[in-house]
C-alpha cells in the first residue's frame, strides 16, 4: 500500500502502459485521474477500478486542457501528488517527405503535452509539499531510428526537459524522471507491427532479451519512480528496453562464427 493517500494524474491511462500503471497504483492504495481521448474505454476501465478512479476527456495536445483537469482532480481527491505523462503517438517519415502537420502533431502529443501538464500540475504538487513526475520517453530518445524523425526528436526532448524539471524543482521536493521503453506489447504498437510481415521477428532479433516487453514491466519501473522507494532518484532517464540501448548495433560474432562453422 505504498500509494495510500496519494493521488495521480495519468495521461493515456486506459490502455497499454498507462492502464498497467493505473491498475497497480489503485491496488496499492492510490487514487487516480485518467486523462483520455477514448472515453468509452476509459469509462469501462474506471468502472472496474472503483471509486478511487475517475477519468476526464482530454486532448493532451490542447494547452488549455490541463488547468481544468488539475483543478477537477484536486477537488475530487483532495490534491495531486504524482503526474505520469504517458500519452503518446508514433510517427514515421523522412524529413523531406514528412508533412508539417504530421510533425507538429507528433511534437504536440509527445513533447508539448508534457510541458502543458507539468505547467498546470506543479503548483498542486508544491501545495502538497512535493511530489513526483514520471514522463514516458523512449529508447528512441536515447539514440536514432531510421525514419522516425519527429518521434525521435520529441522523445529526446522529453528526456532533457525532464532533467530541467528535476533541477529546477528539486528545492520544491519534486522529483522528475523519465522512462525509456523499447518495443512493448501495447495495442498501439502491435497493431502496426503485426501488419508488416516479418517486422516483429526482426525487432525481436535485435533486442538482446529477444522479445517485446509487457506493459506491466514498464509500469513497474514507472511506479517505482513515482514512489518514495525512489526518493533519491531525480533527473534520470531509465532504459526499460531489454538491453536494446546497451547494444552498439554491431554483428553478434557468435552467430556469425556458428554460421561459418556450419
Amino acid at each position: 500500500m505504498r500509494f495510500a493517500g496519494k493521488t495521480a494524474i495519468v495521461t493515456g491511462g486506459a490502455s497499454g502502459i498507462g492502464a498497467a500503471f493505473v491498475r497497480r497504483f489503485v491496488a496499492e492504495g492510490g487514487a487516480v485521474m485518467i486523462a483520455e481521448l477514448d472515453v468509452e474505454r476509459a469509462s469501462e476501465f474506471v468502472s472496474e477500478l472503483g471509486d478511487r478512479a475517475a477519468y476526464e476527456l482530454v486532448d493532451v495536445a490542447d494547452a488549455d486542457a490541463f488547468a481544468p483537469l488539475a483543478e477537477t482532480t484536486a477537488a475530487r481527491f483532495g490534491g495531486i501528488d504524482i503526474l505520469f505523462n504517458n500519452a503518446g503517438i508514433g510517427n514515421y517519415g523522412l524529413t523531406p517527405d514528412l508533412d508539417i502537420d504530421q510533425w507538429r502533431r507528433c511534437i504536440a502529443v509527445n513533447l508539448d503535452a508534457v510541458f502543458y501538464a507539468c505547467r498546470a500540475v506543479i503548483p498542486h504538487l508544491k501545495a502538497r509539499g512535493g511530489g513526483a513526475i514520471v514522463n514516458t520517453a523512449s529508447a528512441s530518445g536515447l539514440a536514432a531510428d531510421y525514419g522516425f524523425t519527429a518521434y525521435n526528436a520529441a522523445k529526446a526532448g522529453v528526456i532533457n526537459y525532464t532533467r530541467c524539471l528535476a533541477i529546477d524543482h528539486a528545492r520544491d521536493n519534486i522529483r522528475a524522471n523519465s522512462i525509456c521503453p523499447g518495443p512493448v506489447d501495447t495495442p498501439l504498437l502491435t497493431a502496426g507491427v503485426d501488419a508488416i510481415e516479418g517486422l516483429r521477428s526482426e525487432w525481436e532479433r535485435i533486442v538482446p532479451s529477444g522479445r517485446f516487453a509487457r506493459p506491466e514491466e514498464i509500469a513497474a519501473v514507472a511506479l517505482f519512480l513515482a514512489s518514495e522507494d525512489a526518493s533519491g532518484v531525480t533527473g534520470a532517464a531509465v532504459p526499460v528496453d531489454g538491453g536494446l540501448t546497451s547494444h552498439t548495433g554491431q554483428p553478434d560474432l557468435r552467430d556469425v562464427m556458428a554460421a561459418a562453422q556450419a
